[in-house]
């Protein structure tokens, strides 16, 4: 879809590149070429060269060249052959090649920013092939370039505070999370599988998202669902049934042209059991005061802290875990992460998620998530879908 150029993001790329003195950045992962030209690779194999000053370069396998220049905010799109009858080599070598000779043409071959370290694998618009580097990659850049330096947690740090233009498209994701959880509220039956609601809410998304508004191009729904006693921490959807007067807990992820929801979001047939109205309710509670420490310049520390003594006081010490907070953005985890032992503040402009869970031994429990952007004075909530789902 595209989107005006969002000249402020640029800007606060372009600055951090001055305070550490670099002349270009050369990116590779889906999500930063998505940051930086707004164009989301499809295949994982395209590249960015942003300098510092000057026009942006974008590097695209041959098929998406006419999208590319349809979406992106930079002018030079150029292309590489995603087959070459010639070059037996994966395309990605071609296109790495090709960047290292746009370095050296335009004299941007100085002090140059890559993305050493990943610390997950990035997905494209495909999903199921995570994009991942290999050796040659590094060596390409360090044998032609001056000196190149660790781009990746310069661009993590930059990417933590949202532009306008970003939080309009994460509310554009939580929107779509809402209409799809609703969805599977009104239809869901007990006796269902879970992986039959994780199809209804997934293909309703997809349905429904594509062109949602006119403003988004592609959507796309990828959910994890347990039920009753099948709740537990993270582990794979299966044929267990729907369990009536139970919940069923649903972790779901909206992509929206690049950009993710993280949320938890519960359903129950029937009326819950008092054993679970128990739970909720000192969920709810925890959930809240956790919540209410979320306002620019406060310790992000605290937003870990507050849930877990909350959680610890209603009888389940040492619960979650996971972690209970963190960006979201181009990624669906993303830093800031709240720990209470590490430094850090919040900042105005940044989305996080915050996930208070209880698990009960041999299954059974439950888990809140909510997207939150934090403001001046407090936060806000970006899914209308609500956390107390007796209703």
């Amino acid at each position: 879809m595209s989107y005006p150029v969002d000249e402020k993001k640029l800007e606060r790329v372009r600055e951090i590149m001055e305070r550490h003195h670099l002349d270009v950045l050369v990116a590779r992962a889906p999500d930063n070429i998505l940051y930086l030209t707004n164009y989301w690779t499809m295949k994982g194999y395209d590249l960015v060269i942003f300098p510092r000053e000057g026009e942006t370069t974008l590097l695209v396998i041959e098929p998406q060249f006419r999208e590319a220049q349809r979406t992106a905010w930079n002018k030079d799109v150029r292309y590489f052959r995603f087959y070459d009858a010639k070059d037996p080599r994966p395309p990605m070598v071609r296109s790495t090649e090709m960047a290292v000779d746009v370095l050296r043409e335009r004299k941007l071959d100085g002090r140059v920013g890559v993305e050493l370290s990943q610390f997950s694998q990035i997905c494209d618009r495909m999903v199921g092939e995570p994009t991942v580097y290999w050796q040659g990659y590094y060596d390409a850049f360090r044998s032609s370039c001056q000196e190149v330096v660790d781009a990746a947690p310069l661009l993590a740090e930059v990417r933590m505070i949202k532009t306008e233009q970003e939080i309009e498209r994460m509310r554009l994701a939580n929107e779509l999370a809402a209409i799809g959880m609703e969805y599977a509220r009104k239809n869901v039956k007990p006796g269902m599988k879970e992986s039959e609601v994780a199809a209804m809410i997934e293909g309703h998304i997809h349905a429904a998202g594509v062109g949602y508004r006119d403003k988004v191009e592609m959507a796309r729904a990828f959910t994890l669902v347990w039920s009753g006693k099948g709740i537990a921490t993270f582990t794979a959807t299966s044929h267990r049934p729907v369990i009536e007067n139970e919940p069923t807990l649903v972790e779901i992820w909206v992509c929206a042209d690049g950009y993710w929801t993280d949320l938890t979001k519960n359903i129950c047939p029937g009326r819950l059991t008092p054993e679970y109205n128990r739970l909720l309710d000192q969920l709810l509670k925890i959930f809240s005061d956790g919540v209410a420490c979320v306002h620019d310049g406060a310790p992000l520390a605290e937003i870990d802290r507050i849930l877990r003594k909350g959680i610890d006081v209603a009888g389940y010490p040492g619960q979650p875990s996971h972690p209970v907070a963190h960006g979201v953005g181009a990624r669906a985890h993303e830093p800031p992460y709240s720990h209470q032992a590490a430094p850090g503040r919040m900042r105005s402009g940044m989305v996080l998620a915050i996930e208070p869970g209880v698990y009960w031994e041999g299954g059974g429990g439950l888990r809140l998530e909510d997207n939150f952007l934090v403001t001046e004075s407090g936060c806000e909530k970006l899914c209308t879908y609500p956390d107390d789902f007796r209703f």
